[in-house]
């Protein structure tokens, strides 16, 4: 992978499963040799936790950031945690751009000022679009540098959502993950908000003989036409990370 992706998101924990905190990480990849996207949810952190994980993300070098909500907490495999949400999507950009102004949210000085590139999450899909939009549009005046979408399948909707957003002037990455089965596809159109999976995908991947041919057809398919309407994509996996040099292979990237 090294030196043929611009960057690589580390997740924090989505889906609110507890897995290993994402700043590490991002400093390990970085120490490799690897340009990190630090990914940072407001579910599971208060506003203080929120603006020192941002202060120690600057230290360590890591300046990629990616703003979510976070999934919910229902979703979690431990039934006791409990969500926080003291902040926001937007909320939790501007303190961002407040700390590059060297103070906090509570207007204390810092000693300092760290620098951000600062990136937040959209879906194309998303119904009515006209909401998600006005939502995206109050990302960028909020701070938001670079947007990356949910996974995207339906390769028509999503250049017709980069035309009518084409205003905002913002770098879109559209989102591809690898599909492991039609039961995965469904899993994921019932429990994960913001993924939809057409009807004709699934079907094809239930008729497949091959599901790892099929998964590669149809990731190289949506990204060929995607990216001639979008700044970039962003592929994602789960558990099938040592097929995203495959990807690039034969996108001769």
């Amino acid at each position: 992978m090294k030196g043929r992706a611009d960057g690589v998101n580390v997740v924090d924990m989505p889906s609110g499963v507890m897995r290993l905190s994402a700043l590490p990480l991002c400093h390990l990849l970085k120490e490799n040799g690897f340009e990190p996207i630090l990914q940072i949810t407001c579910r599971d952190r208060n506003r203080l936790c929120l603006q020192a994980d941002l202060l120690g993300a600057s230290v360590l070098g890591v300046d990629n950031i990616l703003v979510l909500g976070g999934d919910s907490i229902a979703l979690s495999d431990d039934p006791s945690a409990k969500a926080v949400f003291d902040l926001d999507s937007v909320e939790l950009l501007r303190a961002a751009r407040e700390l590059e102004k060297g103070r906090d949210m509570a207007g204390n000085a810092l000693r300092g000022t760290p620098r951000f590139c600062l990136g937040a999450v959209v879906d194309p899909a998303a119904e009515p679009m006209e909401a998600e939009i006005e939502r995206m549009e109050r990302k960028v005046s909020a701070g938001a540098e670079f947007f990356q979408t949910q996974p995207v399948y339906d390769e028509e909707l999503c250049a017709d959502f980069m035309k009518k957003v084409s205003h905002l002037h913002t770098p879109i990455l559209a989102g591809i993950l690898l599909l492991k089965s039609a039961r995965m596809a469904l899993y994921m159109n019932e429990t994960i908000p913001g993924v939809n999976v057409p009807k004709r995908i699934i079907d094809e991947l239930d008729k497949a003989k091959d599901l790892l041919e099929k998964s590669m057809e149809i990731a190289l398919r949506t990204i060929r036409v995607v990216r001639d309407c979008s700044q970039g994509v962003h592929i994602m996996t789960v558990h099938w990370e040592d097929r995203i040099p495959l990807i690039l292979d034969a996108l001769e990237m």
